[in-house]
């Protein structure tokens, strides 16, 4: 038979041995809910930059420091945030130039082809190469350097509350559109961005600079003025101007060849440097460089008055 001594001894290590396991569990289940904690921490957390650690220290029964270390992963929240952290005033200047060089933007810009339906039927416009030549001489040589160049100086006269030289301006806007059907274009575009400007985006010293023109505006001043007045910059407002009007004069291309969707999209890109350059160049122009050399284009102008049949106004 075992000795006393020897039985307390076996009891005496079963109950360390107990209570060991016990400690070991304790401890486990309390890592465990460390852990669960810390996962739900991270989840919860605000949208971080970067990935980030977080050391979580606890002890358990037994004094045995046990480190948890639960890392971040980069997240985001569902609160909406700016676009690439936009101040809120360059946030509504973009969002009204999207909205007013829009085709969606009722002025009737879809009704008139500034000529081009003419040319195609004459067969100067045929298909993509001829469409884009055709393109890029009106925009750096014809109406639509004279048109940004026009937005430009109604834009800075505006802005200096100089109503005597936007008189001129309009004036002189108005002088030199080539025909008549060029003239109705650009003017009931021009009437009806200045209405739905006013109406919905309303501006404060609108009807005082319209009034003081003292004729219709033509559309290039319209857009100047109403931009000028809602403190929409400058260069952005030509840049989106000229991207609006070659695509009015594609899309009536587009129909009139006809092109698909992609080869529209291939003049587009085409005319791409064609636009930030006539940008450009009127952004430092004054009214002593406007000038026309696009003769073929003016003449299209003026027989699409009696062309025989037409799908476009202009």
């Amino acid at each position: 038979m075992p000795m006393p001594g020897t039985r307390m001894g076996t009891t005496t290590m079963r109950t360390m041995a107990m209570h060991i396991t016990i400690t070991a569990i304790i401890t486990i289940m309390v890592t465990i809910t460390m852990i669960i904690t810390a996962m739900t921490i991270i989840m919860i957390m605000p949208r971080m930059t970067m990935a980030t650690s977080t050391t979580i220290i606890t002890t358990s029964i037994a004094t045995i420091p046990t480190i948890t270390t639960a890392t971040s992963m980069l997240m985001t929240r569902n609160e909406p945030v700016g676009a690439g952290d936009l101040a809120e005033r360059e946030a509504a200047a973009l969002y009204r130039l999207m909205t007013w060089l829009s085709p969606a933007f009722p002025v009737g810009g879809f009704s008139y082809s500034s000529g081009i339906e003419w040319a195609v039927e004459a067969g100067d416009i045929v298909d993509v190469a001829t469409l884009a030549d055709w393109l890029d001489a009106m925009l750096g040589d014809g109406s639509g350097f004279c048109d940004a160049t026009f937005l430009v100086q109604a834009y800075r006269a505006t802005e200096a509350g100089e109503e005597t030289s936007l008189r001129d301006i309009a004036e002189l806007a108005s002088a030199f559109v080539p025909s008549r059907e060029r003239l109705l274009e650009t003017v009931s575009q021009g009437r009806a961005f200045i209405d739905i400007s006013r109406a919905a985006w309303d501006a404060g010293g609108l009807d005082a600079m319209v009034a003081a023109c003292r004729t219709p505006l033509v559309y290039p001043v319209a857009v100047g003025v109403v931009a000028a007045l809602h403190g929409v910059p400058l260069a952005p407002t030509l840049h989106a101007f000229l991207h609006a009007l070659v695509s009015n004069w594609i899309s009536a291309a587009s129909r009139l060849i006809p092109l698909g969707q992609t080869d529209s999209q291939r003049v587009l890109v085409r005319l791409e440097a064609a636009v930030a350059a006539t940008a450009n160049r009127a952004l430092n122009a004054t009214l002593d460089d406007l000038g026309s050399a696009t003769f073929r284009a003016d003449l299209a102008s003026l027989r699409h008055e009696t062309q025989y049949t037409r799908l476009f106004r202009s």
